[in-house]
């Protein structure tokens, strides 16, 4: 069977300080991204990424920028050293854009313009909450937040495995809908430490903003499918990815469907770029039996060429 390679990316709360130093160092194509990123948005993105604290990382303007200044350091590095061709991409959240410029739906320059204006609009509303409810019974869950939305807007924001889906809405409202999910068995309910409820209706307003600087960019075709969150499923033109990038910001994100459906269409090996390795457990959790690489430094860089290789050659 021929071995299919999806990129994946992930999204904000992957962030930790020093994320993609290494590669900056050891690799000129990764030093010419962050560069890039700091000429454009006019602040040090390179500064923030290697030497910010937890609360300058924790930003959402400084978050957003960084996280996808990482990883398309790290997937112009695994350009330089692995000669594969991936069969599609997809990013959780803010890594759809990475996946996007991996696709060459924007380039790297608008890639930088589109999501610090993302991440400005989203940091703009201050309302609601979100949390994670570890539970593989969906229909329970829809009908604690169904009860709930007399209190005000929720709805679930990530679709992140079978068993883990992420609540947001308006503080009430999801404060009762985890009473409701505690007092209906549901034991593990984790508050999220974020600036607003992303992926709700209450981001509409943010959604608006951000749809201004669509005119400022290209928008192009894709060379390869990204499986996008709105849906789950494969895009190509670019009229559709300018319909889909201000919607992403208030929608669901479907990523046990994006997985799922990517395997479906034949992908059998999964390439995690970017800090952290919180898709790959997800992936895991997701697809048991498929094949997960994580890269977000040099050592599993390194790891993941020679395994790939050695597989290459059997």
């Amino acid at each position: 069977m021929t071995e299919k390679f999806a990129y994946v990316f992930p999204g904000q709360g992957a962030q930790y300080q020093g994320m993609g130093k290494d590669f900056f160092e050891n690799y000129e194509e990764a030093k010419k991204v962050f560069q890039t990123a700091d000429k454009i948005l006019n602040k040090n993105i390179s500064e923030i990424c290697f030497n910010g604290n937890e609360q300058e990382l924790k930003m959402t303007v400084n978050t957003q920028p960084c996280i996808v200044a990482v990883e398309i350091a790290i997937l112009e590095v695994l350009k330089k050293e692995l000669n594969i061709e991936p069969f599609a991409v997809a990013g959780h959240s803010l890594g759809e854009y990475s996946a996007m410029y991996a696709a060459g739906v924007l380039n790297l320059e608008d890639t930088f313009l589109a999501i610090q204006k993302r991440a400005n609009s989203m940091s703009s509303v201050h309302d609601g909450k979100m949390a994670a409810v570890i539970s593989d019974d969906i229909e329970l869950i829809n009908k604690c937040l169904n009860d709930a939305k007399s209190l005000g807007i929720i709805s679930i924001a990530n679709y992140n495995s079978p068993k883990q889906v992420v609540i947001t809405g308006e503080n009430r409202a999801v404060d009762e809908a985890m009473e409701l999910l505690s007092a209906n068995g549901i034991k593990k309910i984790i508050p999220l430490a974020v600036s607003g409820a992303f992926h709700s209706e209450l981001m509409k307003i943010s959604a608006e903003d951000f749809s201004s600087i669509l005119d400022k960019i290209k928008i192009n075709n894709s060379k390869i499918p990204v499986y996008t969150n709105v849906d789950g499923k494969p895009e190509i033109l670019a009229e559709n990815f300018r319909e889909k990038m201000p919607k992403q910001i208030y929608s669901s994100v479907y990523w046990t469907q994006t997985i799922q459906n990517m395997v479906n269409d034949g992908v059998t090996t999964f390439v995690e770029i970017g800090p952290g390795r919180v898709l790959s457990g997800l992936i895991r959790k997701t697809v048991p039996d498929a094949r997960v690489f994580n890269l977000s430094d040099m050592s599993t860089l390194k790891s993941t060429i020679e395994e790939i290789k050695v597989k290459e050659i059997i």
